[in-house]
């Protein structure tokens, strides 16, 4: 069973409360009306009015004056957040008509990082036409890691692909494999697997070819979870995926925060919507 089979398996009469900022937009009203109609989720709009249980999550959890709490609730995106951060609602989806950068604004001053994590991220789960899954990351959010910011993707990436796939088998992607290159990029991915004990620096076809793993003297060969030194190269890798493979790129998903929060590409089908909101809901289920 595909990781979508499963979310909507699981999201099926679950009563996950997702709220959804954007419902003006209309493939997210229709995407919304199509998650109600099948029983998958209870789609919320931004509530009507500020409540205190909103207010206190910036002011109590982020140390915000009040007056500037409440002008900031008057953003849809941000009472969103705030909403999941009071327990008024389980996750967040949003990005169809916003920047990146204004869902992660709302997520980081609402809802906040979980506990031990340095930065946010963003991955793609990636469907391919032969049932094979994978995470990709970082494809959205983060230009030029260093090595903290590349350690807090990879095992934040770790953990999404532990939720939805059943295990990670990381793999820190460089243009080198091992010992045979040398470079800023190469030694900074050498430096994340030191830490972590991921596999890398590793080539691409050694991280997905068992037998190239071998010849190149690595183990495994099998990663299903792809981390990218730059986000040049993961932005360009999923595309190239889905142009050229037929690849179904589902996301993207934003990862570290203590509640899950779905960015949505602006250029998300009412397919996409839907297929983003059922694994954001897999995903609140085990938070």
């Amino acid at each position: 069973m595909s990781v979508l089979d499963k979310a909507r398996a699981a999201a099926a009469g679950s009563q996950t409360r997702v709220v959804f900022p954007e419902r003006d937009d209309p493939r997210v009203a229709e995407a919304t009306q199509r998650l109600t109609a099948d029983g998958l989720c209870i789609a919320l709009d931004v509530s009507d009015e500020i409540t205190e249980a909103q207010v206190a999550a910036l002011v109590s959890a982020r140390g915000m004056k009040e007056a500037l709490a409440r002008r900031l609730l008057q953003k849809p995106l941000y009472r969103a957040a705030a909403m999941v951060a009071a327990g008024e609602a389980d996750a967040m989806v949003a990005g169809a008509d916003s920047p990146t950068r204004r869902v992660i604004e709302a997520a980081s001053m609402a809802i906040g990082l979980a506990e031990d994590v340095a930065i946010p991220s963003s991955y793609f789960l990636m469907v391919f036409p032969d049932g094979r899954e994978f995470v990709f990351a970082d494809c959205a959010v983060n230009v030029d890691p260093d090595a903290a910011a590349l350690e807090a993707i990879a095992r934040a990436s770790a953990d999404t692909a532990t939720a939805l796939l059943g295990d990670a088998r990381v793999a820190l992607l460089s243009f080198s494999t091992g010992t045979s290159g040398a470079g800023d990029s190469v030694e900074r991915v050498r430096t994340v697997a030191e830490a972590t004990g991921f596999v890398g620096p590793v080539q691409a076809d050694a991280a997905l070819n068992a037998t190239i793993a071998a010849k190149k003297g690595l183990g495994g060969g099998d990663a299903n979870v792809l981390v990218f030194p730059l986000l040049d190269a993961g932005n360009i890798a999923y595309k190239l995926c889905q142009e050229l493979a037929g690849a179904q790129a589902i996301g993207p998903f934003l990862q570290g925060f203590a509640r899950p929060v779905c960015d949505l590409s602006r250029g998300a089908t009412v397919d996409d919507i839907i297929a983003s909101t059922l694994v954001t809901i897999a995903l609140a289920q085990r938070a």
